[in-house]
């Protein structure tokens, strides 16, 4: 039987192997499905003794271990497509190699404290007391980066409410938003509610938060959540059509759209996502996003905020989109814009915030 330990380093390989899939590909000389090879070179890469089984017999230590310290082109080097590196050069050419080495590295766990239930310093003790060593951020004030990585979902901190997972990149959205104790909320793309559970944290469970979303498993999730963390000022609405949006209209003092995107600025903990995206998958989500942001910013009062938020760091997906929005929509003007980038040390996120006059 294979214990907790066993899983873990299986689980981790797989993702290894994912991650560098190409650049194995290209030292072992492997096929698309061998994964054996796969597995020998990713072995020999990390110095672990190769067992001694058939399917690695033969496979030579040697040329692999010469072909490893050889320098390769960055989409091989870094294992992306590249029609991916193609993209990432031309929008970002200042920034692509450097933060494309970065979301290759693997994903720090970090936890943000639910301050309905205490406070930071309270919840790490706890932690503490369970065997999970934490380090505070002090860039993030929410934020405890766990010292070694384990699976924390059995705590008892966890089933009391006591935290939540989540990057610290995306830790910085909600309060972005500059919400207020009192506001009328609205969270319009909520999914399984990360950010609408932080702004009910922020916003000491006073005023109403509304979170939407097409998806109405995923706002069932959101209440299993909220729940457990003792977030009482949230309501859930499926967004079923557009008169679902419409009878919102100028009723939100603050509004969230954090909206569908390439997801490459969470390549380090999604890296299969690279090898399943696509350039036409790009386009139709960048049409999405402007549609969202068009028809959903109805919903914002005259005076009130709203945030046109990314887990991408393509221009196209961030600053462009909001560009083209305020070209096309002179009642609204930008109050700040942010990005979060992988080479920083989390998740990569964009931020834009925007008042309507």
């Amino acid at each position: 039987k294979w214990g907790a330990r066993d899983r873990r380093f299986i689980a981790e390989t797989t993702y290894d192997i994912v991650r560098w899939f190409r650049f194995l590909k290209k030292v072992s000389g492997a096929d698309d499905h061998d994964y054996w090879r796969l597995l020998g070179a990713w072995l020999i890469w990390k110095k672990i003794e190769i067992p001694d089984w058939g399917p690695f017999n033969d496979l030579s230590t040697k040329t692999i271990s010469e072909n490893l310290l050889k320098e390769y082109p960055l989409p091989i080097q870094e294992s992306i497509p590249d029609w991916l590196h193609d993209l990432g050069s031309q929008e970002l050419p200042l920034r692509w190699s450097n933060e494309i080495k970065s979301l290759n590295q693997e994903a720090s766990v970090v936890l943000r404290v639910n301050t309905l239930k205490a406070d930071k310093n309270t919840i790490r003790q706890q932690l503490q007391e369970e065997g999970i060593e934490t380090i505070p951020d002090p860039k993030f004030t929410s934020a405890l980066l766990l010292a070694k990585r384990m699976n924390v979902f059995g705590s008892k901190a966890f089933k009391s409410g006591l935290f939540e997972v989540q990057d610290a990149g995306s830790q910085l959205i909600a309060p972005f938003l500059r919400a207020e104790p009192g506001m009328r909320v609205i969270d319009a793309c909520a999914g399984a509610g990360g950010k609408t559970l932080h702004l009910a944290s922020l916003m000491e469970n006073k005023g109403r938060i509304v979170a939407m979303d097409t998806e109405a498993w995923k706002l069932e999730e959101l209440k299993k959540r909220a729940r457990r963390a003792g977030a009482n000022n949230i309501e859930t609405k499926v967004i079923e059509n557009s008169k679902s949006i419409k009878r919102l209209a100028n009723s939100a003092d603050r509004l969230l759209l954090d909206v569908p995107c390439s997801g490459l600025g969470v390549l380090k903990r999604n890296p299969d996502a690279k090898w399943k995206l696509s350039m036409d998958y790009i386009l139709k989500v960048k049409e999405l996003q402007q549609k969202i942001l068009s028809e959903y910013s109805i919903m914002i009062k005259p005076g009130g905020m709203l945030v046109y938020s990314t887990c991408s760091i393509l221009p196209s997906e961030n600053e462009k989109q909001v560009h083209q929005f305020l070209n096309s929509n002179e009642g609204f003007e930008l109050v700040d814009e942010k990005h979060s980038w992988p080479s920083e040390g989390f998740d990569g996120f964009y931020m834009a915030l925007l008042r309507k006059k």
